[in-house]
């Protein structure tokens, strides 16, 4: 079973809420409460991605709401989350997996994950850039020193970047470099 996904959600310049959704939403729910108007910023922290959640009923509806796995449209096992696309190949590569115990999807599957297993530093350092790319342009794009950061966050130089970030509000700079911990 994979780890639960986690967010943290920003007022401005400051952390307000960190965790899974069970831990992030009743936070940011009483403080929607209290007051409509406060614009929140809401990032994944795997992905640096903005997301967004409906934080209007009550905090029961929002999290099942939240927890929900929407259905994938077309072909495929829609229950298992699986959602069946399209790949080209040439007639040796069908060939090849028409051979294949249990199947052409379990063989791709299976050298999928033989290659993730294989490469897991790369992939975690080009996710880890690409998530604190990702946050730089939302929270940062403005501010001074972000087109230095953003170069040496995708040089690889992490003491140039820890610099460049100096000056930036704590919150927002402690999230950048928890983010970017695997990129460097």
């Amino acid at each position: 079973m994979e780890p639960a996904k986690e967010y943290t959600a920003f007022i401005g310049d400051r952390v307000v809420a960190v965790g899974n959704l069970e831990e992030m939403l009743p936070k940011l729910k009483a403080r929607f409460d209290h007051d409509r108007g406060t614009p929140f910023i809401i990032f994944d922290d795997e992905t640096g991605a903005q997301t967004d959640f409906d934080l209007r009923g009550s905090l029961p509806e929002i999290l099942a709401a939240a927890n929900r796995i929407p259905s994938p449209k077309g072909p495929g096992r829609p229950k298992l989350g699986v959602t069946s696309r399209e790949i080209t190949l040439l007639p040796r590569h069908w060939d090849w997996l028409e051979q294949q115990p249990n199947g052409a999807s379990a063989a791709v599957r299976r050298l999928i994950d033989e290659e993730r297993k294989r490469a897991p530093a790369k992939a975690r350092r080009q996710r880890a850039t690409h998530a604190t790319g990702r946050f730089l342009s939302a929270m940062a794009g403005n501010r001074p020193g972000y087109e230095e950061a953003s170069r040496f966050l995708y040089r690889g130089d992490q003491k140039s970047f820890t610099e460049s970030i100096s000056a930036w509000p704590k919150d927002v700079r402690g999230y950048a470099l928890r983010l970017s911990k695997d990129a460097f």
